[in-house]
């Protein structure tokens, strides 16, 4: 049986992972993408922990609504991203610093 601290712990552990993978790898904008990603599923993991334990619906409706926006914002990103590399042929967030008109 999954109890709710278990469920607690591995979102906890996910958000660190993220968190230590933002801080450590700042170089590559496509992970730290991914990373952010990652906090943001640690933190659907909490309501949806949090409404099946509270016997309520609506944290994971919310969660439904959170992922769309995600989704949204991912492909956003990854859109901006490729146009980055077109022109510059690059991904490095250090190059990528100067906004140039």
């Amino acid at each position: 049986m999954i109890t709710l601290t278990n469920v607690l712990l591995l979102a906890a552990l996910l958000f660190c992972i993220s968190v230590a993978g933002i801080f450590l790898n700042r170089k590559n904008i496509l992970i730290l993408l991914m990373c952010i990603e990652l906090m943001l599923l640690s933190v659907n993991m909490n309501f949806i922990a949090f409404s099946h334990f509270l016997g309520d619906i609506h944290g994971q409706i919310f969660v439904f609504f959170i992922l769309t926006v995600a989704a949204a914002e991912a492909a956003i990103g990854l859109a901006i991203l490729i146009v980055m590399f077109r022109n510059r042929d690059t991904i490095n967030v250090e190059s990528l610093d100067s906004m140039k008109g």
